[in-house]
């Protein structure tokens, strides 16, 4: 899972593509050749999109002149949500973040909620 702050320092808002109220988790991913600041991240990946990330007007372009960072929310037709009783009951995939820890410029964390049972060790961060 990345952690840069840089990365997503540009960040705007998030936009939810679907309602995240039933979605335990969510899979984040950097996008790193994104062609627009602000219109919806083109997702080509396995799974379907529920969500994706909106730059400042001045974000500047990475190291492709016109190509942006930006992070786009997605589940697997074997998540939790599509298959409560399926591979993932318990537990989430690396990617796998609480998608009410999301915000612009923050990356997503993994709670309890997420993993799907209290995480060993640690304190409970999930919020209701």
């Amino acid at each position: 899972m990345r952690s840069d702050p840089d990365e997503i320092k540009d960040e705007d808002g998030i936009v939810w593509t679907e309602d995240i109220a039933p979605l335990d988790y969510v899979r984040e991913t950097l996008v790193e050749t994104a062609g627009t600041r602000r219109r919806p991240v083109r997702w080509d990946g396995p799974g379907r999109r529920v969500g994706y990330s909106v730059l400042k007007a001045d974000a500047a372009s990475g190291n492709t002149p016109g190509m942006f960072k930006r992070r786009v929310f997605w589940v697997k037709d074997y998540d939790r949500s599509e298959q409560p009783d399926g591979t993932y009951k318990t537990g989430t995939p690396s990617e796998g973040v609480d998608p009410r820890t999301v915000a612009p410029g923050v990356w997503g964390e993994l709670t309890d909620r997420a993993w799907g049972k209290p995480l060993a060790g640690h304190e409970t961060t999930a919020h209701p």
